[in-house]
């Protein structure tokens, strides 16, 4: 098991990591968005009112091929892409590069609407519809549209078609899916105490009674969860943002100077660099909106439309809603309330996902210094409680920090992370079990923790309702997200096995979900890490080759839609 990880870590550090200042493939996502934006003619801003017009179901006429109106695709694609990336992935942005990260994720929303129209009207464009059921996604536009070329590129997508199915399935059973209901039950046993065995089969049952339904439940559902979901939570970032009005130009004004010149160490922030404040929007912002991930086209390819690129025009408002509406929502809260900057006092026993960075005293932690490897320990001495050093944790500079043995006497020896697991040893050297070490010291919060602390904030006359409004709104997502991811997956089974292997694809993907509600899920974040970047890569390919028949497709289409207003 540990193998494996380490495995699957390094070649997602190679792809996802490499080289550390900005990412190959955050470049190749980036590049493809800039590309088709280009290439396109900024089709994002020109089309963006023909698309809501499409939405509102102006030209939905239920004699055209596919299962599902405009509205229904894009709520279906939508309760995927908005997740608990729109709640803990902007925390963690701001979190790590500063408020200005945000305004990167508004950069890569943009560029990413073009990508979501290209990778989307393509899946209609290449679909198969057989007795009314839909398939269509990435590895069909790969298989029928480029290879059959014929030639060197053909048969490499031919090869990757099914590379991609594979994937998207890995990916579904993970991302999709068991960190999903992880994630849910954490929350619901953090807010509400409840055993994250009951949550795992309140989740599966509900996620199950809506997929053995098909596309079409999935979509009636999704039209329910999503306007519900950006209700609760929309909402209350909007009641917050009313209620503190006058922080709300300094909030924008931090979001805009700050994506240029990053803060220092302020507050006990250990600081970024421009490059870091840069990495943190454009990784949040991609993962956050899924643009050329794949994902989304195998929804949109069930639209029941005759133009591929109507639902492509519908596509292209994913991103919009999801990254430009709700995440800055989320950005906005964290950001006017100040707790992005504010510590909190924290004890805990120290495990493989908490630990700490020791550095020499008088180190320089502000402004990206804290990444100097030479300025760091392996070895932390720790006199009567008080370590011998300063402590980084969650990039931020730990205060008043301290380590007690069970009996509440202070602890005297050293700590040192061996295989990330934190080992320690007394003064005569024995070992001392970390379960029998309380490590206490103020720190921020990341994650939807600082999103929760936000809300708290904002609507603290309302305590503890601002956190149970981000309780609720993961249960919302994470079910949402479950449900839809559900049916990627089984469109891949079908691509690769048929429409025999779609039912008990389903039951498995069940089943995943309720253990993944109970059990640690560290590999199999690695995996669903990795399985996104072997969709990512060939996607990103074909795209970028098609988008030459996808730029034509777009002239005729309104051309044709001018001349019928003549």
């Amino acid at each position: 098991m540990n193998e494996a990880k380490a495995v699957l870590d390094f070649l997602n550090e190679l792809v996802w990591a490499s080289p550390s200042d900005l990412p190959f493939m955050v470049v190749f996502l980036l590049g493809t968005g800039v590309f088709l934006t280009l290439r396109l003619g900024f089709l994002q801003l020109r089309k963006l009112g023909h698309s809501v017009k499409v939405v509102m179901g102006a030209y939905d006429d239920p004699e055209h091929p596919g299962e599902v109106s405009h509205f229904h695709a894009l709520s279906a694609a939508l309760s995927a892409t908005v997740g608990i990336g729109n709640i803990a992935g902007v925390a963690l942005a701001v979190h790590y590069g500063g408020p200005g990260a945000l305004f990167w994720m508004w950069v890569t929303a943009f560029l990413g609407m073009a990508t979501k129209y290209t990778e989307c009207t393509l899946a209609v464009r290449y679909r198969k519809v057989e007795d009314g059921v839909v398939a269509g996604g990435p590895m069909y536009y790969m298989k029928y549209g480029l290879g059959n070329l014929g030639h060197g590129v053909g048969k490499f997508f031919t090869f990757m078609a099914p590379v991609f199915a594979v994937s998207a399935v890995v990916a579904a059973m993970g991302i999709g899916n068991s960190i999903q209901a992880n994630t849910l039950a954490d929350a619901m046993h953090s807010s509400f105490s409840i055993p994250t065995v009951v949550t795992g089969l309140v989740s599966t049952a509900i996620v199950g009674a809506v997929i053995l339904g098909g596309i079409k439940r999935i979509a009636s559902a999704s039209v329910i969860i999503v306007p519900l979901m950006a209700f609760i939570y929309v909402g209350g970032a909007l009641l917050i943002l009313g209620l503190h009005y006058d922080a709300v130009p300094g909030a924008f004004l931090e979001i805009i100077t700050g994506a240029f010149n990053p803060p220092a160490a302020i507050g006990g922030f250990a600081g970024s660099t421009f490059a870091m404040t840069m990495l943190w929007g454009v990784k949040r912002g991609l993962f956050s909106n899924e643009a050329g991930q794949g994902s989304s086209p195998i929804a949109h390819a069930a639209a029941r439309t005759d133009k591929p690129v109507r639902e492509g025009v519908v596509a292209l408002l994913e991103p919009f809603i999801d990254t430009i509406i709700i995440c800055t929502m989320t950005g906005l809260v964290i950001v006017a309330t100040g707790v992005w900057k504010e510590k909190k006092d924290e004890s805990l026993h120290l495990g493989a996902r908490d630990n700490l960075v020791f550095f020499q005293p008088g180190v320089d932690l502000g402004a990206g210094a804290a990444l100097d490897p030479s300025a760091k320990l392996d070895v932390l001495t720790i006199a009567a409680g008080s370590p011998q050093a300063q402590l980084l944790r969650n990039n931020s500079i730990v205060e008043h920090p301290s380590f007690t043995l069970a009996d509440g006497k202070a602890f005297t020896g050293t700590l040192r992370f061996e295989g990330d697991q934190p080992t320690y040893r007394d003064a005569d050297g024995l070992p001392v079990p970390s379960g029998q070490v309380m490590y206490s010291g103020a720190t921020l919060t990341r994650g939807a923790p600082l999103t929760a602390f936000a809300f708290d904030r904002g609507l603290d006359f309302m305590y503890p309702w601002g956190g149970y409004i981000v309780a609720i709104s993961i249960l919302l997502f994470a079910i949402s997200t479950a449900i839809s991811w559900s049916y990627y997956g089984d469109r891949c089974m079908h691509f690769l096995f048929g429409p025999k292997s779609v039912l008990p694809y389903r039951i498995v993907y069940l089943i995943i979900h309720f253990l993944g509600a109970i059990f640690s899920l560290e590999l199999v974040w690695a995996f669903g890490d990795f399985a996104n970047a072997m969709m990512a890569l060939p996607n990103l390919v074909a795209i970028i080759l098609l988008s030459g028949k996808v730029a034509l497709m777009s002239r005729d289409y309104f051309k044709e839609m001018k001349e019928n207003k003549k």
